[in-house]
């Protein structure tokens, strides 16, 4: 079957449809290039939150809980603050008391170009675009301009999702990543969600205050966390409050996978979720349980990192000099 790419009208707004492989991929360049669909038709699988009553306008006013959100300057920085290694810069605190953090930056709220937009018989694949400069209302905070390209390949082993950074300043810039990606519940269509297990590796856990910030202790796993890395978690029907984890790696079908799974142990059809080794961390959340969707977040960097009294290899926070680049790569896939 030919891959196939077009424009779509979505409720009157325009997103980027590829088709290849039996999946349908579904990307929103107004939205900040969000995957707000991903779906298997054959297979019945509805891999991100999806509705089909949802609106442009409700997903622009919460793009953190929609599809595949991609956020620079993820989780949370106290009190606004963010200290690199030549200059500190204030954010605004947009998460209230008794939090008083700047929350998920700004990239995946706006509007993205669209730059390539091309399929062959194999694959189908968009290529979209932010410049953030002087003309962005966050560049008061941080004047720091800087490109995210991204790119989006669809196939017959799913879609692979990558995006680069570059420093286009004559300044250090902050490099912390993550996306809030959004699992839907269940995933396969039709299943229980009680049914759903998810398998995290990770290796140990990081204790957050009442602000959810690091306290910078470490625990090990205790029986509640090895749930995560022995596969029995179920990840809805109850509150996951930002339990947060050092990533690594495991074995899919004979080989180091690093990333997750999540299977309907019903129908034992599953989705499988592949990151670059960049993503350093887990955390995962699922809005009080109820809400038809859980959080797997990958973030190549702890929350507040920059400002943590801990050394960068331990926080993985990395500042790109400029002219520098930095990219991280996913992979979502039909077990």
């Amino acid at each position: 079957m030919k891959s196939t790419v077009q424009i779509i009208n979505w409720k009157g707004m325009p997103c980027l449809q590829l088709s290849s492989g039996g999946y349908t991929a579904w990307i929103a360049p107004e939205i900040g290039s969000n995957v707000i669909r991903l779906f298997h038709k054959e297979k019945g699988l509805e891999f991100f939150r999806f509705r089909a009553d949802n609106t442009p306008e409700a997903i622009q006013q919460s793009a953190e809980v929609w599809g595949l959100p991609t956020l620079y300057l993820p989780n949370r920085f106290a009190d606004g603050v963010l200290k690199t290694s030549d200059a500190v810069y204030h954010l605004p605190v947009n998460e209230a008391a008794p939090y008083n953090n700047h929350i998920h930056g700004f990239l995946h709220k706006r509007k993205h170009r669209v730059m390539e937009l091309c399929a062959d018989e194999s694959a189908a694949w968009a290529k979209t675009s932010y410049t953030y400069d002087e003309t962005d209302p966050f560049f008061a905070n941080m004047p720091i301009p800087f490109r995210a390209d991204f790119t989006f390949r669809l196939t017959a082993e799913g879609l692979f999702y990558s995006v680069t950074f570059t420093n286009c300043s004559d300044k250090q810039m902050p490099m912390s990543l993550a996306t809030h990606t959004t699992i839907n519940s269940p995933f396969v269509v039709g299943a229980a969600e009680a049914d759903s297990r998810i398998t995290v590796p990770i290796t140990e856990k990081w204790v957050l205050n009442e602000r959810c910030l690091p306290t910078c202790e470490i625990l090990p796993l205790s029986d509640y966390d090895l749930q995560y890395k022995n596969g029995t978690m179920c990840p809805v029907l109850k509150n996951i409050d930002n339990d947060m984890y050092t990533a690594t790696a495991q074995t899919l079908n004979g080989k180091p996978f690093y990333g997750l799974t999540a299977v309907d142990t019903k129908t034992g059809k599953g989705i499988g979720y592949e990151v670059s080794e960049n993503y350093r961390f887990w955390i995962l959340w699922n809005d009080k349980g109820h809400n038809g969707y859980f959080c797997p977040e990958p973030m190549t960097a702890m929350i507040d990192a920059p400002n943590l009294n801990l050394p960068k290899e331990q926080t993985g926070y990395q500042e790109l000099a400029p002219q520098e680049t930095f990219t991280a790569t996913q992979h979502f896939f039909a077990l």
